[in-house]
């Protein structure tokens, strides 16, 4: 374990795992190079990958597991057991994948018997604020901005970003490649590839910047559009625009993910487009 050169590392070591202003239970398995900065507290339970840097004032409790080259920082706590009044002290995690960033005062829970894990994906990060509740499971390369905040039992797929003080319904998930406004309402499933912003929670047009970045061709993103013409800008219910999309438009692995998703839709999708007159 890699030991901060800074003044405060060279005060005598009082409890035998790093520097007296540090607290490290002998138990916790640590990585190489890993650097513990002062006022931390690392429980009995942790596992720490290699290269990964903990600020100070973090407190990491039993059942957390930290990737390779993870960075977290001040006033984090990881691994707190759940805000569930039907928990009932039952083993279980919360697994954080490498290179993902957790920022000031971000709270991650632990799952329950749901799931028994809470887990994050490679690469993503967590900005400042940020609060993951019980079996919760973030996908890779995902990015929630300050002041989200997720109930419980929440998927969100991978690299799907969340705007500033989003909140999220229990239950809900938010598909891939999906962008949300900002102090938005999440209520419903967002499917995947879309933006979803205004209050209720509705259709904005597709993540086309989003796609772009990350490679998909302007014919998959051509596919994306008219599938989600049909399901959100017609007027068709749900069930109708499953029909046509699968009769109307060709197969395509973005196609069949999309229709894959509205028929896992337990919680229903959120709302198409308004029109002015209030209509679909």
């Amino acid at each position: 374990m890699k030991i901060s050169t800074d003044q405060t590392s060279i005060l005598p070591n009082l409890n035998g795992n790093g520097h007296a202003l540090r607290y490290i239970h002998p138990e916790a398995k640590i990585g190489k190079n890993v650097t513990v900065e002062p006022f931390t507290t690392i429980g009995k339970d942790v596992v720490i990958g290699d290269d990964t840097w903990i600020g100070p004032h973090v407190t990491i409790m039993d059942g957390s597991r930290i990737g390779k080259g993870c960075k977290v920082f001040p006033g984090a706590v990881v691994g707190a057991v759940p805000q569930d009044l039907k928990f009932k002290g039952e083993y279980s995690l919360v697994e954080i994948g490498d290179g993902a960033i957790v920022r000031e005062y971000v709270t991650l829970n632990r799952g329950t018997q749901a799931s028994h894990r809470t887990t994050i994906g490679a690469g993503s990060l967590l900005m400042a604020y940020v609060h993951v509740a019980h079996d919760c499971h973030i996908g890779k390369n995902c990015v929630l901005a300050n002041g989200v905040t997720l109930a419980g039992h929440i998927e969100i797929e991978d690299f799907a970003i969340l705007g500033g003080l989003t909140a999220v319904h229990q239950f809900v998930k938010v598909g891939a490649h999906s962008f949300i406004g900002g102090g938005s309402l999440v209520r419903k499933d967002v499917p995947p590839y879309v933006k979803a912003a205004r209050e209720p929670l509705s259709y904005a047009g597709i993540n086309s910047v989003g796609l772009r970045r990350r490679g998909f061709t302007p014919e998959e993103i051509h596919v994306i559009q008219d599938v989600y013409r049909i399901l959100f800008v017609k007027g068709y219910n749900t069930t109708q625009a499953i029909e046509l999309i699968e009769t109307d438009i060709d197969a395509t692995p973005e196609r069949d993910y999309i229709l894959e998703f509205l028929r896992k839709a337990d919680r229903g999708i959120m709302r198409g487009f308004l029109q002015t007159n209030g209509r679909r």
